[in-house]
């Protein structure tokens, strides 16, 4: 699984974009090579379940926050991740399949306040803010402490303050420009990997316009 992912990564920088995040089935594959890590490769595999799986609902976040959840509960042991740090990996998750396990060591001892910490930035919550709710009713310190939070709308007021003046560059195309000057139909097998797909956009010269490899490799 490594050697084929660094391989993807070398594919993707030859061509000056970064690689794809993993698949659900990567992500098994990665969790299992956490659980039995091979030597030398320890940091690797943390830094991939940190940084390359995506976060939301997609099928890879499902595995990767069925994993955490384990791991943070004390349900499943994993030398390289501890509880306190699959708490805390879980609440970068965004919203989703992440919510549910956070709820779920709130009034735990040892990961109760990482789990709080997690959920104060998360959003998407949906339904599960009514649990929430129940449980800072039911003397929860830890969910006391996020509905107060979001309540003062931390998640916004933690975030760095806008920048008093950005530069930016324009990038003018003469005349009208369509949908196939942006995403040409040839193409469009690639659209859902926006990196890849941004390389094909105004591929074709035209008054103004200066692909880098004419009908290949466009100026963005």
């Amino acid at each position: 699984m490594l050697e084929a992912y660094r391989q993807h990564v070398a594919e993707r920088a030859a061509l000056g974009i970064p690689p794809l995040p993993l698949s659900a089935q990567q992500t098994a594959e990665l969790i299992a090579l956490l659980q039995n890590p091979p030597k030398g490769e320890e940091q690797a595999l943390v830094e991939l379940i940190t940084y390359r799986v995506p976060a939301g609902v997609d099928d890879a976040a499902k595995v990767k926050a069925e994993f955490l959840a384990k791991v943070s509960k004390g349900e499943l042991a994993c030398a390289l991740i501890s509880r306190e740090t699959a708490t805390q990996l879980l609440g970068t998750m965004l919203g989703g399949f992440n919510i549910k396990p956070l709820i779920d060591v709130l009034g735990d001892a040892k990961v109760g306040a990482k789990a709080a910490e997690g959920l104060k930035k998360t959003l998407l919550v949906f339904d599960y803010f009514h649990d929430v709710k129940a449980l800072a009713d039911a003397g929860n310190a830890n969910a006391k402490a996020v509905m107060q939070s979001w309540a003062d709308a931390e998640w916004f007021t933690s975030r760095p303050a806008v920048p008093e003046s950005l530069t930016v560059t324009i990038f003018k195309v003469t005349g009208e420009t369509n949908t196939d000057d942006l995403s040409p139909a040839p193409d469009a097998w690639s659209r859902p990997d926006i990196p890849l797909h941004a390389l094909a956009m105004l591929k074709n010269p035209r008054p103004g316009i200066e692909a880098d490899e004419a009908g290949a490799r466009g100026p963005l």
